[in-house]
């Protein structure tokens, strides 16, 4: 990977605090032990001049940093296949596909989309969460994208940070809709469940919009924009409001088999074995052309396979 330069100004409200106190909060991916490192090893300048992690800083203060990263020999490449859907020096966007994992961890070290990513260009090892700046879950499909280098992850991470990124998803829920609307509810860790979050009082602030695009007899196709990205936002707040996703093994209610439901309809509701809820828009602003940039991805054969399944069978809803 090159050697490039992050350039940024300090945060007026950071004005009094120390040098790497304030780098630290304006750049959240990276340790504070890690940027007085960078420090030490001049790779950061303010105003131009050599500084120490202990300096005071008034705001304003233009810094330029030369980033290094070593490599996380942690991580290993895989030859996984990998649905490219943009590539160029600056970022990736993949279209990730139900089953896969996103990042290694404790006992599944193997057969993650960082596996594939690292193999499909190594630099990435050297990248914090080898470039990865959102997730999503195993067995959500979808549009994600990738930083390719230091100045990229630092624009997409201030992107997703001031709400800018539009991210939209199709889902399948469990319930008729009778209108969309916005769920504003705090996600948080599930206060008994390990594994799972909850909307909690104390939890971080989550938005999750929604739209009806059809109803079924006892399902709806709906349409969802997240203004937040907590950790199974949708799927929190879709049974959070009374309607679940199809398939959602931690959230999701017992399986609703329509009464009087075709046989076709009731195969592919009892043989959908994940949330249904792919990503299918992403947006953002490229970080070095500036340039706003659009991709859509439709929905895998599974979820096309459900939704075609739940028209043929009618669009009347259960009374």
């Amino acid at each position: 990977m090159k050697e490039e330069e992050i350039e940024l100004s300090i945060r007026e409200d950071l004005g009094g605090t120390r040098l790497d106190h304030a780098l630290a909060v304006m750049l959240p991916d990276y340790s504070r032990a890690r940027i007085q490192d960078w420090i030490r090893s001049g790779r950061i300048h303010l105003d131009r001049h050599a500084c120490r992690p202990r300096d005071r800083v008034s705001g304003g203060e233009h810094v330029v940093i030369r980033p290094d990263f070593p490599r996380d020999e942690r991580w290993q490449g895989e030859d996984i296949p990998l649905d490219i859907v943009f590539a160029d020096d600056h970022i990736l966007v993949i279209n990730k596909p139900a089953g896969l994992v996103v990042h290694p961890a404790p006992g599944n070290r193997e057969g993650t989309l960082v596996n594939a990513l690292i193999h499909h260009d190594e630099g990435l090892a050297a990248m914090p969460r080898a470039g990865v700046v959102h997730r999503l879950d195993k067995d959500t499909s979808g549009l994600m994208v990738v930083a390719r280098s230091p100045g990229a992850h630092l624009s997409l991470v201030d992107q997703l940070k001031k709400r800018t990124v539009g991210r939209e998803y199709q889902a399948v829920a469990v319930g008729v809709m009778t209108a969309g609307g916005t769920v504003d509810a705090p996600v948080g860790r599930h206060p008994s469940r390990r594994v799972a979050m909850a909307v909690v009082a104390r939890g971080r602030p989550a938005v999750t919009h929604y739209r009806v695009v059809a109803r079924f007899r006892a399902h709806s196709h709906v349409r969802v924009r997240l203004d937040t990205g907590r950790t199974h936002q949708i799927r929190v707040h879709m049974a959070h409001i009374g309607y679940p996703l199809v398939g959602d093994p931690l959230y999701g209610k017992r399986l609703h088999i329509p009464k009087g439901c075709s046989a076709e309809l009731e195969q592919a509701l009892r043989g959908f074995g994940r949330q249904a809820l792919h990503a299918r828009r992403l947006s953002l602003v490229h970080p070095e052309s500036r340039e706003e940039l659009i991709w859509e991805a439709p929905p895998p054969a599974d979820f096309r396979h459900l939704l075609e399944a739940l028209a043929r069978d009618g669009a009347t809803p259960e009374p």
